[in-house]
């Protein structure tokens, strides 16, 4: 699934550092503004513990991951929304992505210039969210004013839409972000509101990219942010760039492990990364698994059995009979398909079922 979460923040935050940590594709990373004039995009493997489990079990040929757009957006100034610097080449990459990892800086180093003269993580994250309530205020105006014009011929639908878009400008004038409008009294007004793209309906995450010393116990300035945001009721996460640059450079597994055990680490902190955005865009993973490929296959949350086949082959989903399928827990637990089968612990499943996150998965279809 072509789903991306796009990286965000102001210059020398840490981005691209960040970006080459999780992609190992090389974006440039300088210590001046405008270094990532395009959007470089990047493929990244989520990190799941149970393909490793599944590959145990069942010893397939290959193993194949499920993966998940990662695009590392320059960054943004003050003034961006107004085209200062190159604001609207910026706020456009936004636009494009389905959701946001919003990076701020949380560490002092004389040597790494700041775009605003000084480390003030709430500062920095009321900066970029002005210019994008700023921005959308100017799409919804320009909406308003169509449908202002439409509405004297006294259509229900477009006088709905009106007093909305009205409701958003005035919760969007109190510097509150449209993903926290809650206005929306039914599923027609859910689709506009989707329709009208507004770049703070995107769900997001915080990122404070902090020193190698604070990256366990965050620090003065994480403290200060997290306090800031938390009615906002979004993920932070404690990364140091620095310190998943190193790793990223390691070539061996076992180095990789001992540098993160030395740093009291369990894991990178890009695997957290990876799979905050994987769960911000509402995804889930279901897998099959036999002899030739154990494989991870990337659906929304809430998606039916044929719509999940469809993934693999769009053939399978118009010729679906019905699904095969047992929980991940229990296919490790009876050791595979067989054990599941011996006890009953696999079930059909007919169009309508929702396919649940782990679910291993085999389809009947006739074609």
């Amino acid at each position: 699934m072509a789903l991306q979460c796009g990286i965000v923040g102001l210059p020398n935050v840490g981005k691209s550092t960040l970006f080459n940590a999780l992609t190992q594709a090389g974006a440039l990373a300088a210590n001046y503004p405008f270094a990532t004039k395009d959007p470089n995009v990047g493929v990244v493997t989520v990190p799941d513990y149970r393909l490793d489990k599944l590959e145990e079990i069942v010893q397939p040929q290959k193993t194949v991951p499920t993966t998940v757009e990662i695009v590392d957006i320059a960054g943004l100034i003050r003034g961006a929304s107004k085209g200062e610097g190159l604001g609207n080449q910026f706020l456009a990459n936004i636009r494009e992505v389905n959701a946001i990892m919003h990076v701020v800086r949380c560490f002092d180093d004389g040597n790494v210039t700041h775009v605003d003269g000084g480390v003030d993580p709430v500062r920095d994250k009321e900066t970029i969210d002005l210019e994008l309530i700023f921005k959308d205020m100017e799409t919804l105006e320009k909406r308003k004013q169509r449908l202002q014009k439409l509405a004297k011929a006294l259509d229900r639908t477009v006088l709905r839409q009106l007093k909305i878009v009205e409701e958003l400008i005035a919760h969007l004038e109190q510097e509150q972000p449209a993903r926290s409008f809650d206005e929306l009294d039914s599923e027609d007004d859910e689709k506009f509101f989707k329709e009208l793209q507004l770049l703070t309906a995107k769900p997001i995450i915080y990122i404070c990219n902090v020193d190698e010393a604070s990256v366990l116990t965050g620090n003065e300035h994480t403290e200060k942010f997290k306090a800031a945001v938390a009615k906002e009721n979004a993920e932070v996460i404690l990364v140091s760039a620095a310190i998943e640059a190193d790793i990223a450079e390691l070539e061996e597994e076992e180095e990789r492990k001992e540098f993160l055990a030395d740093m009291g680490l369990e894991e990178p902190g890009v695997n957290r990364v990876i799979r905050a955005c994987y769960n911000l865009l509402e995804l889930i993973t279901y897998f099959t698994a036999g002899e030739k490929e154990v494989r991870a296959w990337t659906i929304r949350r809430g998606t039916k059995a044929p719509q999940a086949a469809g993934v693999i082959h769009s053939d399978i989903e118009r010729g679906f009979i019905k699904a095969r399928t047992v929980a991940y827990e229990k296919f490790v637990e009876l050791g595979g398909w067989k054990g599941a089968q011996e006890v009953g612990a696999m079930r059909q499943e007919g169009k309508e079922y929702l396919v649940q996150d782990g679910d291993l998965l085999e389809f009947m279809h006739n074609t």
